[in-house]
């Protein structure tokens, strides 16, 4: 698992998907682009994050360690 997810708090989008934009040095924790992000948090594959602000959207990190962990049992 990343070292770069934190234990408990909110990561964004950028924090945890890909980003061609990116350093590539560093690999996506959930290797997702943006809009295949979105596509599987309305269908449920995804966490759903949590409004923050008008333009800010986080998950929990808890979440997403939860959705890796269940990755790796399959």
């Amino acid at each position: 698992m990343s070292n770069s997810l934190l234990v408990s708090g909110y990561a964004r989008h950028h924090q945890i998907g890909s980003n061609p934009l990116t350093d590539l040095a560093v690999p996506p924790i959930v290797p997702v682009r943006n809009s295949n992000w979105w596509i599987g948090v309305k269908a449920g594959r995804f966490p759903a994050g949590e409004k923050l602000g008008p333009r800010i959207t986080a998950w929990r990190t808890e979440d997403i360690r939860v959705l890796i962990a269940k990755s790796l049992e399959v």
